[in-house]
């Protein structure tokens, strides 16, 4: 579970991979499957939309999505913006860029401590990703505390806990099967009593169809907000990369429940899904504010859109 604390004994230094090489399964579906599918072909035709269309669907963009970008592309060639295919990649490409929020990353200088809610189903890669998150703020001089509100599972407590010693922090926690809301309420009070800048709450996996589960979620953030009306200030779905459609339709449910205000998206280095970014952006209106392209510590990266395009697509 725990195989990225492990220290490489070798001596050999290998060069650190890019974002494109990272990407390369999404990359393959849909930046060079695009490319390839425009090959030869001139006419902007029905056959070739159809084309696009199933192109699109299967990089998992969705239907919604596809259907809005196809439809841009359709206006484009009746007014003979788009002339021929040859000018269908960069624009397909500038459309799909269009999509993603650019303004997305967070802005925790406030007066107080700055509280994010971490959410999301079972394996997505909370606990991990809110491990990472800690060395990103700590790297802005910032202070972290983390609240264990994953009292269903005793090795979710010890993981967070293994990441609290590793990155010199407290982490708040109680026995298993604890009020995950009054542990959160705790640490919370802890954090301000310390001054800390930033306080990451971790909560318990569920499905989006759970409803008990997910009226818990109403529960803990209720009991923040009682606090500060303005916490949580950041309540961030994780979502594997790998769940395609199905995290659209996560987000959706977890967005109904609890107002989420960003995304993250993790193991993205292991699936040609990585166009799904695109649905969950133009679906919900949400920022992505990291992404997960590895499993070493570095490898939870601040989302950077153009960066992101030109790895799919240059």
């Amino acid at each position: 579970m725990f195989s990225f604390f492990k220290k490489d004994k070798s001596t050999k230094v290998e060069k650190p991979q890019s974002l494109k090489e990272r990407l390369f399964k999404s990359r393959k579906k849909l930046g060079s499957g695009l490319a390839s599918l425009l090959l030869g072909k001139k006419a902007i035709n029905d056959d070739l939309l159809d084309e696009l269309e199933m192109l699109l669907i299967t990089a998992d963009i969705g239907i919604n999505t596809t259907d809005k970008v196809l439809e841009s592309v359709r206006q484009n060639a009746s007014r003979k913006i788009l002339k021929d295919s040859d000018g269908v990649y960069e624009f397909l490409k500038t459309e799909l860029a269009k999509l993603l929020i650019e303004d997305n990353q967070l802005d925790t200088d406030i007066n107080g401590t700055y509280v994010i809610l971490v959410v999301g189903v079972n394996g997505a890669g909370k606990t991990t990703t809110i491990g990472k998150m800690v060395k990103h703020f700590q790297s802005q001089g910032k202070s972290v505390m983390l609240a264990a509100g994953d009292t269903f599972r005793a090795a979710a407590v010890e993981q967070l806990k293994v990441w609290g010693e590793r990155n010199d922090i407290t982490v708040v926690a109680q026995s298993t099967g604890s009020d995950a809301a009054s542990v959160i309420f705790d640490a919370y009070q802890s954090a301000q009593a310390k001054n800390i800048d930033i306080l990451i709450a971790d909560t318990a996996g569920r499905l989006h169809t759970q409803g008990n589960l997910m009226q818990e979620l109403e529960k803990i953030k209720r009991v923040i907000t009682k606090q500060n009306e303005a916490a949580p200030h950041e309540v961030m779905l994780v979502i594997d990369g790998g769940a395609g459609q199905n995290a659209v339709n996560q987000a959706k449910e977890f967005n109904k429940t609890v107002k989420l205000s960003g995304l993250s998206i993790t193991k993205l280095d292991g699936t040609a899904k990585g166009g799904v970014l695109f649905a969950i952006s133009d679906e919900l209106k949400l920022p992505i504010r990291f992404i997960g392209v590895g499993e070493g510590i570095d490898d939870l990266k601040l989302f950077n859109t153009k960066e992101f395009i030109d790895a799919l697509f240059d």
